[in-house]
Formats: C-alpha cells, structure tokens, sequence
C-alpha cells in the first residue's frame, strides 16, 4: 500500500464539503501547516473541526475561521481564539466545549471502539445536560460518548515510508489518539527516514494507524506567547 505523497494537495486529494476533522496540536504547537494550508486553498466548507481550541491568536486552524470553511467546533478553549470566539456569539457557527481530559479521552475512545465511558468532570454544571448520570461508587458519574472524524491531519517530527512516527517532545499530544479515532490520517513529517531507520522503541505512533504521509515544508511556527527576561543593564 502507497502511502508516502508528493506534497499536501496529493495528500488530500479527496477531502470535500461537510467531513469530520480531527487536528493535532496543542495552542500552534505541533500543527499540521502545509495540511491547513492546502485545506484553506481547497475552499471546502462545512467543516466539523475537532481540536483543542481550533487555533489560536489568528494562527493555525484559525484561518479556516478566518475563510468561513468551519460549521462546528469541538474543542476544549477558545480563550485565545477571536475568530471563534466571534461566531460563535453571532451564531455563525456551533461550539461544543469539552473539559480537556474528557476531550481526550472520548477520542481515544473513538480510536479503541469502545461505546462511551462515565467520568465525574463536568457532573452539576452545564457539561452535563442532556447527558445520562449515574451513581458509580458513591459518585455522580456522566456518560460521555466516543470521539472519530472522517480525517485526521496531524504533524510528526520523523516517519518511514510505512508512516511509524516519532513526535517533537509536547507536540505529541493529541496526535497520536486522533490517528487511531480517524478513517483517513493524513501525517506531514518534517523528516521522511528510510525504513528501519527508527528503532522499535523510539516509534511513538505505529504507521498500522497511518494512511498518507508526505514531508512538509516551509513551517513557520509562531509563538502565541514570548516571555523573556528582562534585559540587565
């Protein structure tokens, strides 16, 4: 099976209106640059984008807000988002806020097939309604139902050409749950290495989850946030 592609257009050659899609990456760090890029230039539109906050400060997944390709966000902050903070309070689009862990894990449940799972996070405010609760060991319990997404774009710091993956430090994050929680994982790797080059145990997401890879290009990643020291004098 053919899965390294010439770049992020071939990679992506299929999306269209209306999918799922799941983004890796925490704040920008670890975001997949050329495989937004490409879905910007694509135009397509009616997106339900799972994230954790969907970009951040005009960057990253921010400028499909910014295009008008987004129709549901499922993420865990919009704090430092304008973009969707804005349409969502003109009703543009539809915001569904999950508490982080939560988020996680009902994508790793997408990922493992398993049915839903009964967590305490969330019981008595509005994370709960609409949910069944229970009483699991003297605790207020709510059903939380699994995550998947048609696609998933996430970003590697090295892959092989059957797509066994090693993250960048932190930017490993959600990536490695949205691979499994996807039909169709679309992973850009800064370096391709030829196989057999990464060891059993440096591999961090096996390529069994992976159907496309390509090597990306031309990354930018911004800092949402510099602090420095205060220069002496």
């Amino acid at each position: 099976m053919k899965k390294v592609y010439e770049n992020a257009t071939a990679a992506l050659h299929d999306v269209r209106d209306g999918i799922s899609l799941m983004s890796g990456g925490f704040g920008l760090c670890g975001n997949a640059e050329n495989c937004i890029a490409e879905l910007v230039r694509s135009g397509i539109r009616d997106l339900t984008v799972v994230s954790n906050n969907c970009g951040n400060a005009g960057k990253g997944l921010a400028a499909l807000l910014q295009h008008r390709q987004v129709k549901k966000v499922i993420a865990s902050f919009i704090g430092g988002n304008p973009d969707v903070q804005s349409q969502m309070l003109s009703g543009e689009i539809e915001v569904e806020l999950n508490p982080q862990g939560t988020l996680a894990e009902r994508i790793r449940a997408g990922g493992a097939g398993i049915g839903g799972f009964f967590t305490p996070t969330g019981v008595g405010t509005v994370v709960a309604n609409g949910k069944e609760e229970r009483i699991i060991n003297g605790k207020r319990m709510i059903l939380e139902a699994p995550l998947t997404a048609d696609y998933a774009i996430i970003r590697a710091r090295v892959g092989d050409p059957f797509g066994n993956l090693r993250f960048y430090k932190t930017a490993r994050n959600f990536s490695p749950l949205m691979a499994m929680a996807s039909r169709i994982c679309v992973v850009e790797v800064e370096e391709l290495v030829s196989l057999g080059d990464l060891g059993p145990d440096d591999i961090h997401l096996p390529g069994l989850y992976v159907q496309r890879l390509f090597v990306g290009k031309g990354y930018e990643d911004p800092i949402e946030k510099l602090t420095v020291r205060p220069r002496e004098v």
